[in-house]
């Protein structure tokens, strides 16, 4: 993100929508991997239904899976793929506890039909509740050009 942060524009209900389904898509894929490594500790065994331990344990598997990303370039790839970024007020990338908040409070606002993600559309100061209460913000530029996710890249 080389452009000053005024360049930066709100994401599209379209374009925030789009990534939404591809991250979805992706985390789908990593917990379906996260339950394959569960079934396997078990010895082959179905997890019962309703386990509190594995239900904690796809959280966590969910919420390293967004932290990570966030943490390392503000971008997952779905967010990567429709030129979207994740900062801080500030412009700064975030911490694993703004990452935190952020998670816990979006799984909480798809509780009431999605309200807390509608907000941003409805409330006067265009956030949504992840966004007010981890102090970030998601951004979009039309000049963002793709960053190597990795040195090796």
């Amino acid at each position: 993100m080389s452009n000053s942060i005024e360049t930066y524009f709100r994401p599209s209900l379209l374009r925030y929508l789009g990534v939404m389904l591809y991250d979805t898509l992706l985390l789908l894929s990593v917990l379906l991997a996260a339950t394959v490594i569960a079934v396997a500790i078990n010895g082959g065994e179905a997890i019962t239904r309703g386990n509190p331990f594995f239900l904690i344990y796809l959280f966590t598997v969910s919420f390293l899976f967004y932290g990570w990303f966030w943490t390392h370039g503000g971008q997952t790839l779905g967010m990567r793929s429709w030129k979207v970024y994740l900062t801080s007020h500030h412009g700064s990338t975030i911490s694993w506890q703004r990452a935190f908040i952020r998670f816990s409070v979006a799984i909480i606002s798809w509780i009431p039909l999605g309200l807390g993600f509608w907000w941003q559309y409805l409330g006067k100061n265009n956030q949504s509740w992840p966004d007010m209460l981890s102090g970030t913000r998601l951004i979009y530029s039309k000049q963002a050009k793709p960053t190597p996710l990795s040195p090796l890249s």
